[in-house]
């Protein structure tokens, strides 16, 4: 092969690698840039709780959102969890349900007269359902709160407000006596494992109290509760 000819080779080679290289270039500049990852979707409630009530501390009130499942079902035997909460006050359990998507708790108990605002929020999964419970920490075994209540329709600003009765879990017979009251007219026993009374959740018929013959109660007319015992507002703020 003569000396021309290795020339014209070599000049050919590197037209065709410059034109592979300006291909390369070219492709890499006609490709889409990356789409950015989405902004995530923040839903935050506020909830307002004031205890109607005259002598009834609330234990430290438990919110729940959720999209499935229930706290509780009237004429149903309850969870341990519920159980734990109406007779101590102790919401650790029923925070921590397999249903329960987001969670918050007051940090200290909620007085007679008095509001607490509590906050709870979550990202990118729309929850469709708020429950709440607390414990009327002066009995043995009540309860109150809201049950899967549907919050998937509220809109940014918009708000619900409930007032909510009381219910008896049906785990703990009504002695009213010091040693089974956790709360402070009797500051005695709060959660016991065993079962001694109907087993269902019901609507709470009150306490009787020492005032009208019970003789061995810890609780007095003072801690009577009618219906309402608590008034709740739910604010979407996100």
């Amino acid at each position: 092969m003569n000396i021309q000819n290795k020339i014209s080779i070599k000049m050919l080679l590197s037209v065709l690698l410059s034109s592979l290289l300006l291909s390369a270039c070219s492709d890499n500049d006609d490709e889409p840039a990356p789409t950015p990852p989405p902004e995530p979707v923040v839903y935050q409630f506020d909830v307002s709780v004031t205890n109607l009530t005259h002598a009834q501390p609330m234990s430290p009130v438990a919110v729940l959102l959720h999209n499935e499942g229930q706290l509780w079902q009237i004429g149903s035997s309850a969870s341990v969890a519920l159980e734990t909460l109406a007779e101590s006050g102790d919401n650790s359990a029923v925070l921590a349900e397999t249903m329960v998507l987001a969670q918050t708790s007051g940090s200290e108990v909620l007085m007679p007269g008095t509001t607490q605002m509590l906050s709870v929020m979550i990202e990118d999964t729309a929850p469709m359902m708020l429950s709440l419970a607390s414990m009327l920490v002066n009995t043995n075994d009540a309860f109150t709160g809201i049950n899967a209540m549907s919050i998937g329709d509220l809109a940014v600003g918009e708000s619900i407000s409930v007032q909510t009765s009381s219910y008896d879990a049906g785990t703990e017979k009504n002695s009213e006596q010091m040693a089974t009251i956790p709360g402070p007219a009797g500051g005695g026993e709060g959660f016991n494992a065993a079962r001694d009374d109907v087993d269902f959740v019901a609507m709470h018929g009150g306490v009787v109290s020492v005032d009208d013959g019970l003789m061995l109660s810890a609780l007095t007319q003072a801690h009577r509760f009618d219906n309402p015992t608590l008034s709740i507002t739910i604010t979407r703020t996100e």
